[in-house]
């Protein structure tokens, strides 16, 4: 091999996983025009291989670290967590999204492709050690899923959907290059490491740091649905496909916590003191919101995208902590919310019949008389969504509340608390409607084996984290070095 090819596959070395993904999404669009409309299945399973493949390059990579690209691109352990948490991400909204798309007659490989073209987005967000890559890897996430949000075309709710997102996340990207731009002229600099040396020396009096430092809040801000930038989710989440609802509730709410602790934590650093106000006083907003709102809701996807409010505000506790632990709880929790989410939306998915939209809590009336395998899964998720022991949610929260306390923020966990008791209400609401109600009609589930490999998987997950967290935190802890 000529030894220049040798120089350009080293330097590909870093970005390996990356590449991967973008080659499988770009050759299940090549794919797509040769298989038959009823074998689009298939591409569904050569896309679940790719990310399969993916994660196996970047567990090989897992010993290298450092800086790449003239530092635009990091290689450290807290890219690498948050990369196989988007591969778990990507992994269920496939496997959930196969029969999904049959159902609703919209089975095209450029669906697939989209997702994995988002995937590579949220990738390159953790791996980001430069504000311009943040972008690039934000953007390219966002536009595939505001294609995603509006794939049903027939659908007018659908296209609302898609307009929505697509109008208020361009304001949301003009909001942080206006702040990414205001960094840049104070510090000279788009790279993360030049920022926080040059704030390390600054005068943090200055209104221009302030006003950079608002700015990029509120836009991330809006990528994590966060209060008051959330007025998107819930329309948003009705509208769009029910395996697209899935997939943006886990994998864009992790990409985007990926970029706020690698920004806040790191770069803006020594901006901590006014962050931490700034973040405590959202995450109040943000949980009071979420789980006040949630509990008029009678749509079971509008109650979930509120519920994504409300635990977009419990991890914000986490980051309003600070700290080693902080840091940590707050990824170990956006993780478990991921998978239990996915697994709840996995059983609206079910319900999902052709020509009936199943997505009305009432449709759940006497789930468990009739389908109890079904409903003991609902019930589980419904539990960890509560944060009822022992399930994931539990110990995500117990670390998220603990790291609170630990800061001296005793107040807002037991906020936190408060609104978590809250939130049994409309949780318990469908257990009970489940189990409690007698069925209203019969009906077949909409089941695949695709979508039990997605559903086993989320409540064995969910279980497993519940009783031994210790795995998943650990991995957490060992992967904060980098930004502390």
């Amino acid at each position: 091999m000529p030894s220049t090819l040798q120089e350009f596959f080293t330097l590909m070395t870093p970005i390996y996983p990356e590449v991967v993904v973008i080659t499988v999404a770009l050759t299940v669009l090549l794919l797509d025009l040769f298989v038959r409309k009823e074998q689009k299945s298939s591409l569904g399973w050569y896309s679940l291989a790719g990310v399969i493949i993916a994660a196996l390059a970047t567990f090989k990579l897992m010993g290298v670290t450092g800086s790449f690209f003239a530092g635009t691109f990091l290689l450290d352990r807290f890219s690498v967590y948050f990369k196989f948490s988007f591969y778990v991400a990507c992994s269920l909204g496939i496997l959930v999204s196969i029969n999904y798309l049959k159902i609703e007659d919209i089975h095209r490989g450029e669906y697939y492709a989209l997702m994995l073209f988002a995937t590579a987005g949220m990738m390159l967000m953790a791996s980001a050690g430069d504000l311009i890559t943040i972008y690039l890897g934000l953007e390219l996430m966002a536009m595939s899923i505001y294609v995603l949000a509006g794939f049903m075309r027939r659908d007018s709710r659908s296209n609302e959907a898609a307009i929505k997102y697509l109008l208020l996340g361009s304001f949301s990207s003009g909001i942080m290059l206006y702040g990414m731009s205001l960094l840049y002229g104070m510090s000279g600099t788009t790279n993360l490491a030049g920022i926080h040396a040059f704030l390390r020396g600054a005068d943090l009096a200055n209104p221009m740091v302030f006003l950079a430092m608002i700015m990029l809040i509120v836009s991330f801000g809006f990528k994590i649905a966060a209060a008051p930038f959330h007025m998107w989710v819930p329309d948003v989440y009705e509208g769009a496909p029910t395996s697209v609802t899935a997939f943006m509730s886990a994998g864009p709410k992790i990409a985007g916590f990926a970029v706020l602790l690698r920004v806040f934590s790191y770069a803006l650093q020594p901006l901590q003191h006014d962050v931490t106000t700034i973040i405590a006083g959202i995450a109040v907003l943000t949980m009071a919101v979420g789980n006040i709102i949630a509990l008029s809701q009678t749509n079971i996807k509008r109650m979930l995208a509120y519920s994504s409010i409300a635990h977009a505000g419990y991890a914000l506790v986490g980051i309003a902590a600070g700290g080693p632990e902080g840091v940590a709880s707050v990824m170990m929790y956006v993780f478990i919310y991921a998978v239990m989410n996915m697994g709840a939306f996995g059983i609206v998915i079910m319900l999902r019949r052709s020509g009936e939209r199943g997505e009305e809590i009432k449709d759940f009336a006497g789930l468990g008389k009739t389908n109890k395998m079904a409903a003991f899964f609902m019930l589980i998720f419904m539990f960890s969504l509560t944060g009822i022991p022992p399930t994931a949610g539990f110990m995500g929260k117990f670390y998220i509340f603990k790291a609170a306390i630990q800061a001296d923020m005793v107040w807002l966990a037991v906020v936190g608390v408060i609104f978590s008791a809250i939130s049994a209400y409309f949780y318990l609401r469908v257990i009970m409607v489940m189990y409690m109600s007698e069925p209203q009609a019969e009906f077949k589930l909409a089941t695949a084996p695709s979508l039990a490999i997605a559903l086993v998987f989320s409540l064995v997950t969910v279980i497993y984290i519940g009783v031994y967290p210790d795995n998943v935190l650990n991995f957490a802890r060992a992967s904060i070095a980098a930004i502390l």
